[in-house]
Parts: structure tokens; C-alpha cells; sequence
């Protein structure tokens, strides 16, 4: 809205104002008086007071009615400007009286009140042709001014009870006569285009559509500045009976209203009557923009959901819920976030391919940068709406309950990771091997907490389904292997991976700390294990999940900044050494080689017990992402996923590789050309204990040259004697092991010098032994000699 002028309107001379409000006062003592004496309707019968309570009223009304901000609809962008969602009770855009076309100002000047910069509050003529029209239909309609009816709207807007909004359309004088005391009041403290730009701001345009930009929208999708003289007389004609002159359901009405529009700006002069009958040949000319009004009928209704809730929990924006509640739907707030539709439309397309809506499963998938925690993209299969029979749902699996009102579901073997990571902090070699049975019983006592010795119920009965054998941190990952994480838990302790899963994002209850959490505690979600998974990525930065950037008000101005809020949680060699290893998943023989991308690229199956969820965490430098299948009937209640039909594929027995990690595997190959080739940071020898490293190869280097290289691979050399070799004299013939080979970062690695020279192969000689005792078992014609006879020991010919 523009600046009111400082209460008295400039260039209107006092003795005109004073002229022209006792001109009102005149009427209305005339109109109070035929009341008073009864000439035409019983006062107190239509009003249910006395004619000198009214009086009284008049006079007790306060002087000004405060015109407060108008209610405007919310606007959600995601990260490249593209507008996902609108939030709004009233669909309205404010704009300034200088962004509305003139012709849309005459035309609405002409129809309701053609003399409006010409008198004051209220138009007498026009009031007194009214009041004489009431006295012969009974009706108390009709003769406002504009300012009057801008009274009325701002009375109706502003009401926060039944009764408040009941009293501002009452058919009574006596709402008539409070609007009055309010124009007056109006017509006192603000310019004539003040009161001019509120009313087009304010006025319900029919069809959802309050304010005359967001009826130029609605109606042909332009803004109010662009509106022509056929499209500003079917506005300004739907003011007077917005539902009944729709032209959406009454086009034929809307027409004929449009036509005395044009007709009176013709008889005002405005246009020239001949202009005004072309005019009227032509047809409405709708374009029809639509204005979604929540998350539902957004592009990303569950990320929109969960922006929504997110500014819901920040008191910054209101100390009650209602106050930020009204604040989203009502403050025409600009809100910036972090989705990417490209992410979210290849999230979408993943999980509706291969869960369906109605399936006894829910699938889920959340995006997120590492670095930065911006959330990418939130995708699930069960759609927003309350028709569950056709699968919909307004709970959100894909965050945390907070944020989305649905529990979780146990994310199983992801949880490994914070273990490992645990281990791996604190000088557990990577090569350490750890002897891993089918089953095995680990007593409570062997699990230290920060607090001591565990106290259970005695012991965990643990078992893989991936066989036994022995298994180093490489090996034992990216198998899965139950029993060997236990061993390794009962190394690094609980308190440690508590600690860090905690410093990663993850909530853990209390009554689930117990040495079995490492395969997943039972309310997880999607979203925060792409948050956890994404510290890896970054090389040990933890940023928590971040949906908005900003959050602007209605001119502009920003109400709050969303930083990013990061923090190192553990060496950045303990990541590397992580991704080394997670790597190996993705990479041929690992569980994600059929799902790997055109990138470097980690992850990590999931799948708990009685195959009741399954899980895919994996990332890039650039993204993480986790995949989430569920077994749940439409009420949220666990199912196995075994024997179940999902997306429309027979699953006997499902696992995190099989069922979630297709999922991972599409969303991610159709945003992969959107990231860039960034490899993860090789592991460092010098800082990580055990670590796996290829030996190069060395072969034909001065053993100068090779002792630089292998030392600066985190090998120690050692020089062996000399070899024969076809390698110049004096350069490496070859190390012990070779080139290749996987070691720990510390091993010994021999080198052998050449002598440069490869003798002749022995020949051997003439006759073998004599007669043996038949034809030997090694002799036989085995050389270019005269043959012989071996003996049976095969000693003849060597």
C-alpha cells in the first residue's frame, strides 16, 4: 500500500471538508430524524433499539477504524526461483494504485461511484436516492461510496468473531451509519487514492480471487497494470455480486454485467459510445490461471509439508502456534528453499516406479547436499490426500515425526557405519581380522557405556545372514556381517558411536541404547539417514538438514535468514577411510553394483529383522541420498515385505541391494549428470591405523625412485638381494609382494635389485641313467639330448 498522506488530504481546502461533512451530518440527522419520528419503518422494529440508543452508538463509535494489513497469500520457491506453493486465506497479491491499469481504475470509478473524487465520505446525491428507494422497498441497500464500501470490507476482513463478521454485513441502518462514521474518519486522514488502492486491493473479485491482481491472474492471466477496457469492465462489474456475475459459472450474467459496465464509462465519457459497442461484440476472453492454495496441490507436497512444519516449530516467527499459523497463511511471506526440482521430479518418478500407492509397503526416498544440509528432495509413495482407499495419506514417512506426524521404521544395518567410523577414530586397523561365526552370544558385560559395563538381560544372541569367516573392517562392512560388528562394539565400546550417531543427526530413545542399535533403531526416516550419511561425503562436516534459506515479508523486507549450520564431528581421514570402504559396495562383487553410477559413489544396504524395511544410504561428494521400502498396511502398521507384490514385482524374501537399492540407483542416475566428476579423498596412511593400500608398481625404477614411491604410499622398503631379471642392471626386477597387492599402511615392502642378466636354461645330459627300471616317471624325452631311460624315481634326465 502506498504512505497515507499525514492526516489531512492536501490539496482539499478546509472550508471544502468542513462544507462537506456537514452536508453528511445533514443527511444523516435528516435520516435520523424520519426514523426517530417513525415515517417510514419502525426504528426499534428493524433494529431492535431505540432510535436514541442509535444515537448514542453513533457517538460512542471510536473516531477511526485502524486499517490494518491486508491478508496476502504466501509464496514457496525452491532453490532456482520456481514458484512449488502458494499458502493463503485469502488468495490476494497487494499492489500500489500505480500498478493498476487506469482503465481498471475508470471502470470501477464508473460503475460504483462516478463522483467519488468529488465528494467526501459520502455521496449525498446518491445516498439520498437510495434512502428514498428504501422507504418504498423496505430494503436499506444501495448509495455507498467507495469509501464506504472499503469500510465494510476492512470491517469484515478484520473480523476475528461470528459476531464481529455478522455485524459488518448486517442489513441495518445501523451498520450503515457506522460505516459512515468510519469513512468520515477515512476521508479525513488518507488521500483519495490511499482509500482507492485499498478498496481494489481489498474487494473479493468471485472465484477464490481477493484484490484485483490476483483477479488478473485468476481470470486472464495478467497482472492488474496490463488489464484492457473489456477486461477492467468485467472486473469492476463483479464487485457488486462476485458469485453471482462469476463468469467461470455464469458466463452469460457476467457478459451482460461487463456490457453495462462498458455502457456507463460510455455515458461518463470515458470511452466513446461507438468504442463501447465494439467493445461489447467481444467475448469474455478467459484465460484461467489457477491458484493452488497448499501443499497439496504442489509439485513437491510432502517437502512443502515439511517447510511448512519446519517454520511452524520456529517461535522467531510467532510466540504462539497460531500466530505463526496466521502468519504463513495471511503475511504474503516469500519463502526460499533448498529443493531442487530436477532432484525432486527424479525422486518422484524413482519410488512411484517401484512402490504403488496402495501397496501393503511405503516407499521413501530424501536427498541432501553434504556441506551444506540442504534438503534436495523428498519423495513417497503413498500421495497427499485423505483418500487412503486409494493409498493417500497426509502423514509424511519420509522426516522425522516432528516434522511429519508418522513413526518410523528400523533402518537396520546403516547403523553399522557410526560403529565403524568409531573404530576406525580410534586406531583400530582396518586390516584387523576378526573371526566371525554363524552365531554367537555376547555377554552384556563385554559392551562398555559411558557410564560402565552394560547391565541387560544377560547377552545378545547375534547372527548373520551372510555366513561365517574371518573379516577385517573392509571386508566386514561391505558383507554385512552381524557377528563381526558385534566383536567390533564390543572393541570400540557403546559410548563412542552413541555419541557420534547422536552428533550425526540421529535420535536415539533411551530405551534403545543397547548393544543391538547398530542394526537400526525402529523410528527412522529416510531424511535424517541421508543427513547422517551426508557427513561422510563431506568429509566429517555434520550440517543438519535445512529445508529454508529465508523467509521474506510482504514488501520484501527479510523477517528471518536460515543459515547452515555444520560442524566437524569427526577427522577428515575417518571419513576418507569410511568411503574407502563403502566404495567397495558399489564397486563390482559389492551389494550396489548393479545400481552404481557414472561417479564415485559409497553406500550401505540395510534390512532388519523378518524383512519387515529395507534400506539404501548412499552419496556421492556432491549428494546423498537414502532409500526406504517399508512394509505397512494404510494404517501405518509393519508388515513384512516377504511375500509381498511391490510395484507390481513378487518379492520372496526382500533385502536393502534389492528392493530399496533401485530406488537409490534411478534417482541418482537421473540427477548424475547434474553433478560433477569429484572422486572422494584417497585415505591417509599416516593418519589412519591398518589402512588397505595397493602397492604400486615399481618395476624397472632406480630403487631410489622406488623406495620414494612406495614409502610415499605409506609402505616401509626393505632391499632384498639381487635377482636375475631381464631389467636393466641395477633397477627393481620386482617387490615383494607385487604391484597391487593390498596392504596396511606401515607393511614392509621388499624390493630386488636386477643383475640385469637372465642365464640360458641347464641343458640337460646325454644318456640318462643306465637302464632303470622302466621308462621314469619325470625322465622321458625332455630335452634335445640322446634320449634315455629315467629310473623310476624320475632322477634321469634333469
Amino acid at each position: 500500500m502506498s504512505t497515507p498522506t499525514s492526516r489531512r488530504e492536501s490539496g482539499r481546502s478546509t472550508a471544502r471538508t468542513v462544507a462537506s461533512h456537514l452536508a453528511v451530518m445533514a443527511v444523516v440527522s435528516a435520516i435520523l430524524g424520519v426514523l426517530v419520528a417513525g415515517l417510514a419503518i419502525p426504528f426499534a422494529g428493524v433494529m431492535g433499539v431505540a432510535a436514541k440508543d442509535v444515537s448514542k452508538g453513533m457517538v460512542n463509535l471510536p473516531a477511526e477504524l485502524e486499517a490494518k494489513e491486508l491478508a496476502q497469500k504466501t509464496r514457496i520457491y525452491d532453490a532456482n526461483g520456481n514458484l512449488i506453493a502458494s499458502l493463503y486465506d485469502q488468495n490476494r497479491i497487494n499492489v500500489p494504485l500505480s500498478q493498476i491499469s487506469r482503465k481498471m481504475v475508470q471502470a470501477i470509478v464508473g460503475i460504483e461511484d462516478y463522483r467519488y473524487y468529488n465528494h467526501g465520505a459520502m455521496d449525498i446525491r446518491g445516498t439520498l436516492r437510495a434512502f428514498v428507494t428504501n422507504q418504498a422497498s423496505g430494503s436499506v441497500q444501495g448509495g455507498s461510496s467507495i469509501t464506504q464500501q472499503m469500510v465494510k470490507q476492512t470491517l469484515l476482513t478484520q473480523a476475528e468473531t461470528k459476531e464481529e463478521a455478522a455485524a459488518a454485513t448486517d442489513d441495518t441502518y445501523a451498520r450503515k451509519l457506522r460505516e459512515l462514521r468510519y469513512a468520515i474518519a477515512f476521508e479525513k486522514n488518507y488521500s483519495k487514492d490511499w482509500i482507492l488502492e485499498r478498496y481494489l486491493n481489498i474487494a473479493y473479485f468471485g472465484d477464490g480471487a481477493y484484490g484485483v491482481q490476483s483477479a488478473a491472474r485468476h481470470y486472464f492471466s495478467k497482472n492488474a497494470k496490463n488489464l484492457n477496457h473489456v477486461q477492467s469492465a468485467l472486473l469492476a462489474g463483479l464487485v457488486k455480486n462476485p458469485t453471482g456475475y462469476d463468469p467461470t459459472n455464469s458466463p452469460e450474467r457476467a457478459l451482460n454485467r461487463r456490457n453495462v459496465v462498458l455502457d456507463r464509462m460510455a455515458q461518463l465519457g470515458v470511452i466513446e459510445e461507438a468504442k463501447a459497442e465494439r467493445l461489447k461484440e467481444r467475448k469474455l476472453g478467459l484465460k484461467i490461471e489457477k491458484s493452488p492454495n497448499g501443499c497439496q496441490q504442489s509439485q513437491a507436497p510432502f517437502f512443502c509439508d515439511y517447510v511448512v512444519n519446519y517454520l511452524m516449530k520456529d517461535k522467531s516467527l510467532g510466540d504462539t502456534a497460531k500466530d505463526r499459523r496466521r502468519l504463513l497463511q495471511s503475511g504474503g511471506l516469500t519463502i526460499q528453499t533448498t529443493i531442487d526440482l530436477d532432484y525432486q521430479k527424479a525422486a518422484d518418478q524413482a519410488v512411484s516406479s517401484h512402490v504403488y500407492p496402495t501397496d501393503q509397503a511405503i516407499g521413501g526416498l530424501a536427498m541432501v547436499e553434504p556441506g551444506t544440509g540442504y534438503v534436495k528432495a523428498l519423495a513417497q509413495s503413498r500421495p497427499m490426500g485423505k483418500d487412503r482407499a486409494n493409498g493417500q495419506t497426509y502423514l509424511n514417512y519420509v522426516v522425522p515425526r516432528k516434522y511429519g506426524d508418522a513413526n518410523g521404521f528400523q533402518a537396520g544395518s546403516t547403523f553399522k557405519v557410526f560403529v565403524l567410523a568409531s573404530a576406525i577414530n580410534q586406531g583400530i586397523p582396518l586390516s584387523t581380522s576378526i573371526r566371525s561365526p554363524q552365531t554367537m552370544e555376547i555377554p552384556d558385560s563385554a559392551f562398555e557405556t559411558c557410564n560402565g559395563p552394560y547391565i541387560g538381560d544377560g547377552g545378545w544372541n547375534v547372527s548373520n545372514s551372510t555366513g561365517e569367516g574371518t573379516y577385517d573392517l573392509y571386508s566386514g562392512t561391505q558383507e554385512s556381517v552381524n557377528t563381526f560388528f558385534a566383536q567390533l562394539e564390543a572393541r570400540t565400546g557403546m559410548c563412542e558411536p552413541l555419541e557420534l550417531a547422536e552428533q550425526m543427526g540421529i535420535t536415539l530413545p533411551e530405551t534403545q541404547k543397547v548393544p543391538s542399535w547398530i542394526l537400526g533403531v525402529s523410528d527412522s526416516n529416510p531424511l535424517t539417514m541421508a543427513e547422517a550419511y551426508a557427513t561422510f561425503g563431506a568429509r566429517g562436516i555434520h550440517c543438519d538438514s535445512l529445508p529454508v534459506t529465508s523467509v521474506s515479508d510482504a514488501d520484501g523486507n527479510l523477517v528471518k535468514d536460515y543459515p547452515q549450520t555444520c560442524e566437524q564431528v569427526m577427522p577428515g581421514a575417518t571419513a576418507d577411510a569410511v568411503n574407502d570402504i563403502l566404495r567397495g559396495v558399489m564397486e563390482p562383487g559389492g551389494f550396489g553394483q548393479n545400481i552404481a553410477i557414472d561417479k564415485p559413489s559409497a553406500g550401505k544396504t540395510g534390512t532388519n529383522n523378518d524383512n519387515m524395511s529395507v534400506w539404501f544410504a548412499g552419496y556421492t561428494p556432491e549428494i546423498a541420498a537414502a532409500a526406504m521400502v517399508a512394509g505397512a498396511d494404510p494404517l501405518g502398521n509393519w508388515v513384512t515385505l516377504n511375500g509381498q507384490s511391490v510395484g507390481g514385482t513378487f518379492i520372496s524374501s526382500a533385502f536393502g541391494s534389492t528392493v530399496a537399492g533401485p530406488i537409490w540407483g534411478d534417482a541418482m542416475a537421473a540427477v548424475s549428470p547434474k553433478l560433477d566428476y569429484t572422486d572422494f579423498t584417497t585415505p591417509s596412511g599416516d593418519q589412519i591405523a591398518g589402512l588397505l593400500s595397493a602397492v604400486p608398481e615399481v618395476s624397472g625404477m632406480t630403487q631410489e625412485a622406488a623406495t620414494s614411491t612406495l614409502e610415499a604410499a605409506g609402505f616401509s622398503v626393505s632391499v632384498g638381494g639381487q635377482v636375475n631379471s631381464e631389467v636393466g642392471a641395477g633397477l627393481v626386477a620386482y617387490s615383494s609382494p607385487g604391484g597391487g597387492t593390498s596392504l596396511s599402511s606401515g607393511d614392509t615392502v621388499v624390493i630386488y635389485p636386477s643383475t640385469g642378466f637372465v642365464p640360458p636354461p641347464p641343458q640337460p645330459e646325454g644318456n640318462g641313467g643306465g637302464n632303470g627300471g622302466g621308462n621314469g616317471g619325470g625322465g622321458g624325452n625332455s630335452g634335445p639330448g640322446n634320449n634315455g631311460n629315467g629310473n623310476g624315481n624320475g632322477n634321469g634326465n634333469r
